[in-house]
């Protein structure tokens, strides 16, 4: 400690490389963690535990017969047939004009089946969803989009406007919101109609589903419950029609595969800092056993044993990387603390949550302390094995 605080500048300089290499360690995991929660987020808000299903698109040389078409039929002998499905919808959407105040522009008019909502995870900001008499009575009544409700219906309150759709007359019951926009990916676009699935097949005579979606009861069955609808589909159709059955987990997957490729590289960088950081302990430590040279000397002559030396020189070394670690790490620590505070007076919705894991705390002061060990063992041999005589005369 005495060698230390006669050289504080340069000890705090040698220990620099600790603090970003240490920091670096805390920080990637920390940026890889929340980046993998923010990802999964933005899926669960999409659609919790999504299958989705259509037919296929066929090749010129084959036609599609209407009994290749998914069908409400379908959508039962999945609902009890899957053990690992808990809800199943369908969607049929077709492209219509609306009409309001003296202005036409084009609308995806969508029929849902009872449990569209829950599985799409919407938000109702005003109004309501359809109950079980809007299903069962082919009501005309709709649910729209925020910015349909906004530019095609006049102001004030909204609910209960008509809305020409087409050739339909519908009463506005909601206005809904994607929990996370899927901007066009989805049959939901930035103006909707919702309406029962009934009243599309009424008006169109159309009474296959183009969309089937089912929720799987737990995240680690998403794969199960695909092989389920897919096999149930096959089994209810020729053998010749295809169907796309597909989820989220492949995105999911993709994501989780970038983020551990960047966290690798991104530790290489953390770890090639540490790298530097033990040659300048090195080099330091190497300046300073010549500096003391004739310390060393005297402490031999009464009586220090050479691994005595050679602990005090690895101790200096510990001391050097562990000190630079902890202020690394209390940095790390400190920056996801104030970027959540900073947060909260930001207009973010639901604010931003930074998971920090304690693993790679612990991960960044064992291999600090390994890095001043072994950075430091030259050194600390080096003094360890001079001669007394020799290191007395040094001037």
């Amino acid at each position: 400690m005495e060698a230390l605080r006669a050289n504080k500048v340069r000890a705090a300089l040698t220990m620099l490389g600790v603090v970003i290499g240490s920091a670096c360690i805390v920080l990637v995991v920390t940026v890889a963690l929340t980046g993998k929660k923010y990802v999964s987020a933005q899926i669960e808000a999409v659609g919790s535990n999504i299958v989705y299903a259509s037919l296929a698109q066929s090749s010129s040389s084959q036609t599609i017969s209407l009994a290749d078409q998914i069908s409400l039929s379908d959508v039962e002998a999945i609902q009890q047939s899957a053990r690992h499905v808990v809800e199943v919808a369908g969607t049929n959407d077709l492209p219509m004009t609306v009409v309001a105040n003296g202005k036409a522009w084009p609308v995806g008019l969508i029929g849902v089946t009872p449990g569209f909502q829950k599985i799409r995870n919407l938000v109702i900001e005003r109004g309501r969803y359809f109950d079980d008499s809007d299903f069962s009575a082919v009501s005309k009544v709709c649910v729209i989009s925020e910015h349909l409700a906004e530019t095609g219906l006049q102001p004030g309150n909204r609910i209960g406007q008509s809305l020409h759709v087409g050739e339909l007359s519908l009463t506005v019951i909601g206005v809904f919101r994607e929990r996370i926009g899927t901007f066009g990916q989805s049959e939901i676009r930035t103006d909707s109609v919702l309406v029962p699935y009934g009243l599309i097949k009424y008006y169109t005579g159309d009474a296959f589903i183009v969309t089937l979606y089912a929720q799987a009861n737990r995240p680690e069955n998403v794969a199960l419950a695909t092989r389920e609808v897919s096999e149930i589909l096959k089994a209810r159709h020729r053998p010749e029609a295809e169907y796309v059955v597909e989820n989220l987990s492949s995105i999911l997957e993709t994501s989780r595969r970038i983020s551990l490729a960047m966290t690798i590289v991104l530790l290489l960088v953390a770890l090639l800092a540490l790298f530097i950081s033990g040659v300048g302990i090195m080099n330091i430590m190497l300046v300073s056993v010549t500096e003391r040279t004739r310390e060393i000397g005297i402490r031999k002559a009464i009586g220090a044993r050479q691994k005595e030396i050679l602990y005090q020189f690895l101790l200096e070394a510990v001391l050097i990387s562990g000190t630079g670690a902890i202020a690394g790490i209390t940095l790390a620590i400190a920056i996801p603390f104030f970027i959540e505070t900073l947060v909260r007076f930001l207009p973010v919705p639901g604010g931003v949550t930074i998971p920090i894991s304690w693993l790679s705390v612990v991960l960044a002061l064992v291999v600090s302390a390994a890095t001043g060990v072994l950075f430091g063992y030259l050194p600390a041999k080096t003094a360890a094995r001079l001669q007394p005589v020799e290191s007395l005369r040094y001037e």
